[in-house]
């Protein structure tokens, strides 16, 4: 069960990559979401994979802080594709609204705006997977109205 438990945390291992662990997380995610039919998908489809990974990501996340002895531990990665899926959410299947999600979700998921840091403190895998939650929705936002108001 512990293997289990941390090939989600790592995102089947994607979370001992060397260098930004999270960045490789959140890449391979929106990949996967390409090459998909993530875009297409019934919005009712969308949320409950997004909830899902939500879910297990929690244990997931509380069990890898137990096993790498540290508070959200870089190889725990489970939070950026939770996160990385809601910025994806309502976005058509475009090559460049796919990057501008991967690079706002990053940018947020760094810079933490209100309340992102302050769900940090929910406890443990909580904390851990709301946080890149809400920075995924920050990033969704910001793609919703660049298409509402930009003309592109």
């Amino acid at each position: 069960m512990k293997k289990i438990t941390l090939a989600a945390a790592t995102f089947l291992g994607s979370g001992y990559l060397p260098v930004a662990p999270g960045t490789w997380a959140s890449a391979f995610t929106v990949l996967i979401a390409y090459f998909t039919p993530w875009a297409a998908a019934p919005l009712a489809l969308k949320a409950g994979i997004t909830a899902f990974i939500f879910a297990i990501g929690i244990p997931a996340a509380t069990a890898s802080e137990i096993h790498f002895k540290k508070h959200d531990p870089r190889p725990c990665v489970i939070d950026e594709v939770a996160g990385q899926l809601v910025a994806l959410f309502l976005l058509p299947r475009q090559a460049a609204w796919y990057a501008a999600a991967f690079f706002l979700f990053r940018l947020f998921d760094i810079v933490k705006p209100f309340p992102v840091r302050k769900s940090e403190s929910l406890p443990k895998g909580l904390g851990i997977m709301t946080d890149d939650v809400l920075a995924g929705g920050y990033a969704l936002v910001a793609l919703l109205l660049a298409q509402r108001f930009l003309p592109l």
